[in-house]
C-alpha cells in the first residue's frame, strides 16, 4: 500500500477549503494543499460526475506525500459548489461549455498563484474535461493524466441511439429532472460498488462522506446532462485539434469499465501525438485510483514514473 489511510475520511489540518467565484458569480467549492519547502509542482486533480474531492483524499495524500501541491475543485452543479436543477440529487448542467468556462478561469487564477510544473488530472468525466480543455486551449497543463477518461458512454442502445433518446426526453419534459432512478447507469443488474470498485473499504469511504455530509451527495444525471455528454464525446472523438495536442498525456484506461467505453478511449489515444496508454483488465473497474491495492499502486506507480520523465525537475 503506498498511502496510509490516515486522510481517508478526515481532511487534513493543512488543507484548505475555500470558495471560487466564476465571472458569472457562480460559487464552486475549492480545495488546496500546498506542499512544504520546496514542492516537485503543482497538480489539479478534477473527478468525476456527481464525485467530490473527498473520495480522493487518499490519492491527494499520496501526491502530497510525494512533494506536490494539490488543488481540487468541485465541478459546477455537484459537490459543494450548488446545483443547476430544482432537485437538489440531480447532476444538470444546460451545456457542458460552462464546464469549460469554469475551468478555463479557474486554470488561469490558479496558474497565476505560484511556480513550477503545472500538471492536470482527471478522472472520468473530469478526465474528458481536461482532455477538452487542452483541445480548445483554455488550460495549458505541462503534462497531462486522464484516468478512465469519459470520451464514450456506455449505453445499452449504442451512442449514437442514446443521444437521439436523451435529446427526445429532453424536449418533452424538463430536461433537468432526473434521466433515471437508481444505480450509475439504468438497465443493470449489478450493484453500484461493483460497478466502480472492488476495494470494499474504499467504497465505504464514499459512504461515510454521504452520510457525514449529506447535502454534497448527488444521484443520477438529468436528460440534458446526458444528452451534452454524448454529445461532447462524440465531437472529442472526431476533433481534428487532437492530432494537434502537444501536451504529453498519460491515459490510464479500464478494459472492462461498465460506465465509461474503454474503445471510445482507446480511439481518442490513437490520434494523440503523445500519449501513453497504460490498461487494466477484469481486476480492475471503473474508479482505477480507489481500487484495490495492486491496481491503484500500479497505477499511481505509472503515473510517478511518466511524470518523473516528462517535467523537469522530476524526482
Amino acid at each position: 500500500m503506498l498511502s496510509p489511510p490516515l486522510y481517508r475520511r478526515a481532511i487534513p489540518a493543512e488543507a484548505i477549503v475555500s470558495q471560487w467565484c466564476a465571472a458569472d458569480g457562480w460559487v464552486l467549492r475549492r480545495f488546496d494543499w500546498p506542499a512544504e519547502g520546496s514542492p516537485r509542482g503543482r497538480i489539479l486533480f478534477q473527478p468525476g460526475r456527481g464525485d467530490i474531492f473527498e473520495k480522493y483524499l487518499e490519492t491527494l495524500a499520496y501526491w502530497h506525500g510525494q512533494g506536490w501541491s494539490v488543488t481540487a475543485f468541485d465541478w459546477r452543479g455537484q459537490g459543494g459548489s450548488g446545483r443547476c436543477s430544482p432537485d437538489l440529487h440531480v447532476g444538470h448542467v444546460d451545456d457542458f461549455a460552462l464546464y469549460i468556462d469554469d475551468f478555463e478561469q479557474f486554470w488561469r487564477v490558479w496558474s497565476a498563484e505560484a511556480a513550477g510544473p503545472r500538471v492536470a488530472i482527471g478522472h472520468s468525466m473530469g478526465g474528458h474535461l481536461v482532455l477538452r480543455a487542452i483541445t480548445e486551449g483554455a488550460i495549458s497543463p505541462d503534462a497531462a493524466v486522464l484516468v478512465a477518461p469519459m470520451l464514450g458512454l456506455n449505453s445499452p442502445i449504442g451512442a449514437g441511439p442514446g443521444e437521439w433518446g436523451a435529446r427526445l426526453f429532453g424536449r418533452v419534459g424538463d430536461p433537468a429532472r432526473r434521466a433515471w432512478r437508481g444505480n450509475e447507469i439504468p438497465a443493470t443488474t449489478e450493484t453500484r460498488q461493483a460497478l466502480l470498485t472492488h476495494d470494499n473499504d474504499r467504497y465505504e469511504d464514499e459512504i461515510y462522506w454521504q452520510k457525514a455530509q449529506p447535502d454534497l451527495l448527488l444521484g443520477p444525471p438529468s436528460w440534458r446532462w446526458l444528452g451534452e455528454a454524448f454529445a461532447s464525446t462524440r465531437r472529442m472523438q472526431a476533433d481534428p485539434r487532437l492530432a494537434g495536442v502537444r501536451v504529453p498525456v498519460l491515459m490510464l484506461v479500464a478494459d472492462h469499465d461498465k460506465l465509461v467505453s474503454a474503445r471510445a478511449a482507446l480511439r481518442v489515444a490513437a490520434k494523440l501525438p503523445d500519449v501513453r496508454v497504460v490498461r487494466y483488465g477484469v481486476e480492475c473497474a471503473h474508479e482505477i485510483l480507489r481500487e484495490v491495492d495492486p491496481v491503484r499502486d500500479h497505477a499511481l506507480g505509472e503515473i510517478d514514473a511518466f511524470l518523473s520523465a516528462r517535467l523537469a525537475g522530476g524526482k
